[in-house]
């Protein structure tokens, strides 16, 4: 039986780039010596969660892609014999930036990188202020341990995003991610946005028979007025619950993967090999009016 232990590395941040990069290698460390063979981190772990506002001092926070951070966690993915997952600010060129994940195989090497595809622009999180849409499309890396597929926070919103990783062969999708709660909400709205996140992206499990594991970073920022709100979890090919993380706590939890139960579970709920692509062209028009 084919089995993945996967880490997930919850955590908050400062304004310290240094610092987040420093702690995100401490907890991938932690993973690792609680087995993890892959380990993934949140989304932009290296800095706070800038794009709560437009200001152009944030591109400063970008680095290349590979450049110091992937350097520095290539190092410890040959030491520790993992696989890093690496959500990062990406300067591209002068004027051009991304939104972009890093993925660093177990024996040191850059296997490549995906570009979020899907940019928000939302009350605090002006993303399309910093990062240019992915231009790579969907992405899978041939890792030492399983075929991967990796998407970015608001790429969770969209199955046909998570169809197409699936489609390219992804054995487990990962999606490093940072959303959270505006502090002056009631709690009934709170539980609905979180439910509406965890169920979207168990849905996609359940639709392509893959595990999901969503990482989210936790802590308050914005001065106060965000709560992010963690709940980082992993589930099966069929989307059932493994591990669910705290709202508030920093948490570095390993999770073992049974990558067989793909094949039972397409077997027996078979929606992959009962799709009906020859009907699908209109997916591709942004709404059927006629126009």
């Amino acid at each position: 039986m084919k089995k993945v232990k996967v880490g997930l590395v919850q955590m908050s941040c400062t304004k310290d780039k240094q610092e987040n990069l420093d702690k995100a290698i401490t907890k991938v460390r932690e993973a690792a010596a609680k087995g993890a063979q892959i380990v993934c981190l949140q989304e932009l772990f290296t800095s706070l969660y800038f794009c709560d506002v437009e200001d152009y001092d944030n591109f400063d926070l970008a680095e290349a892609i590979p450049g110091p951070s992937t350097d520095a966690l290539q190092v410890v993915a040959k030491e520790l014999g993992v696989v890093i997952i690496a959500s990062l600010f990406e300067k591209r060129a002068e004027g051009l930036y991304h939104n972009t994940t890093a993925v660093l195989d177990a024996d040191g090497a850059y296997l490549g990188k995906y570009r979020k595809m899907h940019i928000p622009d939302d009350p605090a999180y002006y993303e399309k202020f910093y990062f240019t849409p992915g231009d790579l499309g969907y992405k899978v890396f041939q890792t030492k341990f399983a075929k991967i597929g990796v998407l970015i926070c608001w790429d969770q919103w969209y199955p046909e995003a998570s169809r197409i990783t699936a489609l390219m062969g992804a054995d487990i999708m990962f999606y490093p991610t940072a959303i959270g709660w505006a502090t002056d909400q009631d709690e009934e709205t709170n539980q609905d946005q979180y439910n509406a996140w965890q169920t979207i992206q168990r849905s996609h499990a359940v639709a392509n028979g893959v595990p999901v594991v969503s990482v989210n970073r936790v802590g308050f920022e914005q001065d106060g007025a965000m709560k992010f709100w963690g709940g980082s979890f992993a589930t099966n090919a069929q989307g059932r619950l493994l591990y669910l993380a705290s709202h508030d706590q920093e948490e570095t939890e390993v999770v073992e993967l049974d990558l067989t139960q793909s094949d039972f579970f397409r077997k027996h709920w078979p929606f992959l090999r009962d799709r009906r692509i020859d009907s699908y062209q209109p997916i591709t028009k942004r709404y059927l009016d006629g126009d």
